[in-house]
C-alpha cells in the first residue's frame, strides 16, 4: 500500500490497479502437497484476515495488489517517456568520474558498440543486485550469512479449474513421500497472472546446491509433480538463480553518486518488500533533489536521504530473512525436514492420531503457521516506517514517538497511526458539508509540495504558510479540517489521530511524512509565520 500511495501521487494508481491482480486473488498463502493435491494449512494474507480487515482499511486509501515487475516496469517506463525522460535501451554504463559541478557518466550503445558520456548534475544508481553504479562508487556493504540458492522458473499453466478454493498467490509445496532431486527439495510457487502464469521458486537441498545443474526435461518434470495433474500442459518460459541474501548498505550515496533499490539492499522475496522498498526509495530522494536542484534546499538535505533509508533497508532485510527462516518450524512440525521418506510420512501421519505425540505435533504446526503472520500481515513493517534526520522538526516535541503503548506492540504487525513527526500522514477519509466524491488525507498531501493541516481557530497558520511559501518560494498548501471547514471530518477520524488542538497545525513533507506539528496556535499571524519559517529552513537545511 505504501508504493502504491507513491504511485498515486503522480496518478499512475489507477493504471496499476487495471493490470495488477487485485487482492481477492490474495486471499490465502497455503502449504499443500502439490497444486493440485492435498493442503496441509492455510493463513490469510495481506488483510484478509477478518481480524486485521479494519487495520488495512484505516492504513491507506489505497488496496493491496499484486503487480509483478514485468507488469510495472512497461507502466513506469511509459509514464516517464511522455515525461520528456529519454529510456535507453540496449545500453550499458561503463563508469562515472565526478566532481565539484556535475557526474560524468560513460555509457555503451551494445548494437553499435559505440561508447559515449553524459553529464548530469547527480547520477543516480537503481541497476539491481549486481549494481555496478554502487561498485564503482565503493560504498560500505554490511553481508550477513546468506540462506543458500533457490531457482526461479517461469512457466506458463492453466491451473484455474484448481483455483476456486485454493485462492492465494503464495502456495508452498512439499512432497513428503517422494525422493527429491538434489535441485528440487520444496517449492513456492507465486502467481503472476491469474491463473495461468506462474513463477515457482524452487529450493535444492540445503548444502547441495553447487551440485544441482538440471537439463530442461528435468525441470518440466520437477515442477509437473509440484502441479499434480500431467494432464495440464506445462510451458518452462526460463530459469534463473539467486542467492537467499542478507545484504545491506550503509551509505546510499557518495557526493554526487546516489544509489537506489536492490543495489543496496537484497534479501528474499518474503514479506513482499522488494520492488515497494526500492519504490519508496526513490520517492523520498526525488523531491529532495528536486528541491535542491530548484534552489529551495541546501545540498545538505540529500544527506537524510541515507539517515531516513538506511535504518528502513536495514529492517526490511532483516525482516524478510526472518520471515524466510519461520518456515523452519512449519517444515519441521510437517515432518518435511526428515532424511528418508518413510520417516517423513510417519511423521504427516502423527498429525492425525490422538496421541501426546499428535497433540504436540499439532500444536507445533499452529504456532508455526500463526508465526508467519509476521510476513503475511506484517502491517507495521509495510507502512509504519519512522524517520529522524535533521529534515524532521522535534524541537517542540515534549516525548519520544517510542512511548510505552508504542514499545509494547508487535512493530511488525501493528501500525502506530500518528503525526509525530517522523511518522507518515496518517489516512483518514474526509468529505465537504455538501457531500461529494470522499478524499483522504493523503491526497491533500504530496504532489511535490508541503501542507499544513489545521481545525477551526487555526486561520492563522493558513495565513502564515501562503506568507512563508512566498518568502522562500515554496509551495505550501494549508487546508482546515473540521466543522465547515474546508474539509469535513466525517467521521472524526482526525480528531482522533491528528494528536494536536483544532487551532494547532500538523507540517507535511512533499512525501506525505510529517515534518512538524504544533500543538495550538501562536497568537497573533507574525508568530506563526515566523514558526513556519523556522521550522521550513531548518527542514530544507536552509541558512536563517
Amino acid at each position: 500500500m505504501a508504493a502504491m500511495e507513491c504511485l498515486r501521487d503522480i496518478g499512475l494508481d489507477k493504471e496499476c490497479l487495471r493490470l495488477a491482480t487485485n487482492g481477492m486473488n490474495m486471499m490465502h498463502t497455503r502449504w499443500a502437497y502439490s497444486m493440485a493435491g492435498e493442503e496441509y494449512a492455510r493463513i490469510h494474507s495481506w488483510g484478509h484476515d477478518p481480524k486485521r480487515k479494519g487495520d488495512y482499511e484505516t492504513a491507506s486509501p489505497c488496496d493491496p495488489v499484486d503487480l509483478p515487475q514485468s507488469i510495472l516496469e512497461p507502466i513506469l517506463v511509459r509514464y516517464a517517456t511522455l515525461k520528456g525522460f529519454r529510456c535507453r535501451f540496449d545500453t550499458t554504463f561503463i563508469e562515472f568520474t565526478q566532481d565539484e559541478e556535475g557526474v560524468t557518466s560513460t555509457l555503451c550503445d551494445t548494437l553499435t558498440g559505440v561508447e559515449y558520456k553524459i553529464r548530469s548534475k547527480y547520477l543516480f544508481g537503481a541497476d539491481g543486485a549486481r549494481s555496478e553504479v554502487f561498485r564503482q562508487a565503493e560504498l560500505p556493504l554490511d553481508v550477513r550469512p546468506d540462506q543458500g540458492l533457490a531457482f526461479n522458473v517461469h512457466l506458463k499453466a492453466d491451473l484455474s479449474n484448481y483455483m476456486q478454493y485454493r485462492t492465494g498467490n503464495l502456495h508452498w509445496l512439499l512432497q513428503h513421500d517422494q525422493e527429491h532431486p538434489l535441485f528440487g527439495w520444496a517449492c513456492i510457487a507465486r502467481m503472476v497472472k491469474p491463473w495461468d502464469e506462474w513463477l515457482f521458486i524452487v529450493l535444492p537441498e540445503r548444502g547441495k546446491e553447487l551440485e544441482c545443474d538440471p537439463t530442461n526435461e528435468e525441470w518440466l518434470g520437477r515442477i509437473k509433480e509440484f502441479i499434480g495433474d500431467d494432464s495440464i500442459h506445462t510451458e518452462i518460459l526460463g530459469v534463473s538463480k539467486w542467492r537467499i541474501n542478507d545484504v545491506v548498505a550503509g551509505s546510499f550515496s557518495k557526493d554526487r553518486v546516489f544509489c537506489l533499490g536492490d543495489a543496496l539492499h537484497r534479501h528474499p522475496p518474503s514479506n513482499g518488500l522488494g520492488s515497494n522498498t526500492c519504490i519508496q526509495d526513490a520517492y523520498n530522494l526525488a523531491w529532495k533533489v528536486g528541491y535542491v536542484l530548484k534552489g529551495h534546499a541546501s545540498p545538505s538535505l540529500l544527506e537524510t536521504y541515507t539517515t531516513e533509508r538506511q535504518p528502513v533497508a536495514r529492517n526490511v532485510v532483516t525482516r524478510a530473512n526472518q520471515s524466510f527462516r519461520h518456515h523452519g518450524p512449519v517444515w519441521a512440525a510437517l515432518g518435511v525436514t526428515l532424511p528418508t521418506p518413510e520417516q517423513r510420512t510417519q511423521a504427516l501421519h502423527e498429525l492425525t492420531l490422538p496421541s501426546a505425540k499428535g497433540r504436540a505435533r499439532r500444536a507445533a504446526l499452529q504456532a508455526a503457521i500463526e508465526e508467519t503472520e509476521h510476513e503475511y500481515h506484517a502491517l507495521g513493517t509495510e507502512m509504519g516506517q519512522f524517520y529522524q534526520s535533521s529534515a524532521i522538526y522535534t524541537m517542540d516535541e515534549k516525548t519520544s514517538f517510542y512511548s510505552p503503548e508504542v514499545i509494547a506492540q508487535d512493530p511488525d504487525l501493528v501500525l502506530t497511526r500518528g503525526t509525530y513527526p517522523g511518522c507518515r500522514l496518517p489516512h483518514v477519509w474526509l468529505n465537504n458539508a455538501i457531500p461529494v466524491e470522499r478524499i483522504s488525507t493523503i491526497d491533500l498531501a504530496g504532489r511535490g509540495a508541503f501542507t499544513i493541516l489545521t481545525g477551526i481557530g487555526g486561520e492563522g497558520w493558513k495565513e502564515a504558510a501562503k506568507q512563508v511559501s512566498n518568502e522562500l518560494g515554496v509551495k505550501i498548501n494549508a487546508y482546515s479540517i473540521g466543522f465547515r471547514q474546508d474539509y469535513e471530518d466525517v467521521y472524526f477520524d482526525w480528531a482522533r489521530v491528528r494528536h494536536v488542538d483544532e487551532t494547532g497545525c500538523v507540517l507535511v513533507r512533499p512525501d506525505r511524512f510529517v515534518s512538524w506539528r504544533c500543538n495550538e496556535v501562536l497568537g497573533d499571524g507574525p508568530r506563526c509565520a515566523a514558526k513556519i519559517r523556522e521550522v521550513m529552513q531548518s527542514v530544507l537545511s536552509q541558512s536563517a
